[in-house]
This record gives C-alpha cells, structure tokens and sequence, in this order.
C-alpha cells in the first residue's frame, strides 16, 4: 500500500538521525544518562550486571546502532514489524535517561524535557502499531486456528465412509467407545474389589503351600544325600577303569610309533 511506503520512512526518519548523532558524538549523551545507566545496572541481578557493558558512552553508540538499524530497515521495509518493536525498545533508554523532567527545578527547563518527554511516547505508540501491522495479512493467531482447523478436516477424511463429524455413523463410534471405557472401568473395579477380598485366602494358600513344598524337600533331602553315598563309589570305580583303558591305548600308540620309526 502506498500509504505504508509514505509513513514508514517519516516514522524511521528520527531514529535515523538520532542514532547516528549518538554514534558519532556519544559524550554528551553518556554523561546525561549516567546516572540512569549506573541505578539501571544496580537494579539487574549480578549474574545479567557483570555481561552488561558498563561504559555508558559504549551504551549509547550501541543503542544509536539499534536505531540506525531499525530505522533503515523500516524505511525500506524490510522486516517492518520487527524493526518497528526494536525501535520501540530502544526508546525507552533514551526517554528515561535523555528527558527526566521530574528532576527539573527551572520551569521553561522542565516544560521542555516533558515536551520531549512525551514525544518520545506518542513515537512508541506509533511504533508498536507498526509492530503490529500485518499489512491486511491473516494475523498469526487467525493461521493458527485455520491450521488447526485443517489438521481435524484431515483427521476427519481419513476415517472410514460414514463416519464423518456429525454423521450417525460419528456418533455410533463416540458412544460405542463411551460404553467401552466405561465398562472397562466397571470391571476393573469388579476385579480390584475381588482380589482386595480375597488377599488373605491367598496369601493363606501360598503359605502352606510353601510350608509343604519345604517338608517334602527337607524329607527328600536325606534320601538325596544316601543316593550320592551309595552311588558315588560306583562312578569312582568306573572313573578309574576309564583312566586305566585310556593309559592302556596311550601305551599301545606309542609302541607302534617306535616300531614304525625304527
């Protein structure tokens, strides 16, 4: 629109020339906000004090390279919206620290810094409807319900013929899986009030079962051990006439060697 190519670079045009004013004489400037960068400072955690810069000269050339920045980038257009909120925060700094009229005693000094005072708001309010302009675009909260609305119109075509939103064949399934939960819970309801019930039938029936199986292992026990006993000279004499026919073809082999050889 040709309106916006007209506003944008008269919006833009102070910020332009305010910040390179502060880039290329940053004195002035850092002596007026000195104090308002020192309580600034103070008032910031330790950790976020110590990354802070704390040359106020340093300060000021980086918040007149903001505006420089921004100011182009609105002028041309190019990330408007953005560049529009960034300069809105770099005036508050400047506001702030550059036109303090509350601590003014001289009358005309003090109608003059509120003068500039109040400037420097009606400019942020500017700036944030620019912020806010979407130039007749769909606002990001108006795509994002329209998505929304499209990922259920999927979900919605896939199911089966019939069984649309709305249809009988929809509702069928909605109820059927309403019964379904609820008879789920019913019965699981039904079996953790049985087993609370009968907790201590079962655990009677596995203490005497365990009693019995330990009886019959300790009865069997003695039998077990008598068994060994018995068995354990038998496969001693076998283990031995085993050795004794492997020693016998050992020798046999080795014979045969030296007859061979010789």
């Amino acid at each position: 629109m040709i309106l916006r190519r007209i506003a944008r670079p008269m919006l833009a045009t102070v910020f332009i020339a305010s910040g390179a004013d502060a880039l290329r004489k940053p004195t002035g400037r850092a002596e007026m906000a000195g104090d308002f960068i020192e309580s600034s400072l103070n008032a910031l955690p330790e950790n976020v004090s110590a990354a802070v810069p704390h040359d106020p000269e340093l300060l000021v050339r980086i918040n007149g390279a903001v505006q420089v920045g921004g100011g182009l980038l609105l002028a041309t257009g190019k990330f408007p919206r953005i560049a529009a909120l960034g300069l809105a925060g770099s005036l508050v700094p400047t506001t702030f620290a550059g036109h303090p009229f509350w601590q003014e005693t001289d009358p005309a000094k003090r109608n003059l810094q509120r003068t500039q005072f109040l400037k420097n708001v009606s400019l942020a309010g500017g700036l944030l409807i620019a912020a806010a302009d979407t130039e007749g675009k769909p606002s990001l909260a108006w795509r994002g319900k329209r998505k929304a609305s499209a990922a259920t119109a999927a979900v919605t075509a896939a199911l089966p013929v019939g069984a649309k939103a709305g249809s009988s064949a929809w509702d069928s399934i909605v109820e059927r899986t309403h019964e379904g939960a609820s008879a789920l819970g019913e019965k699981s309801e039904e079996a953790a009030e049985l087993l609370r019930d009968r907790a201590p039938e079962l655990a009677e029936a596995a203490r005497q079962r365990s009693t019995e199986w330990a009886e019959k292992i300790g009865d069997r026990s003695a039998e077990v051990a008598e068994l060994i006993g018995d068995r354990a000279p038998k496969v001693a004499d076998t283990a031995k006439s085993l050795a004794a026919t492997a020693q016998d073809k050992a020798e046999a082999g080795r014979r045969r060697w030296r007859k061979a050889v010789s």
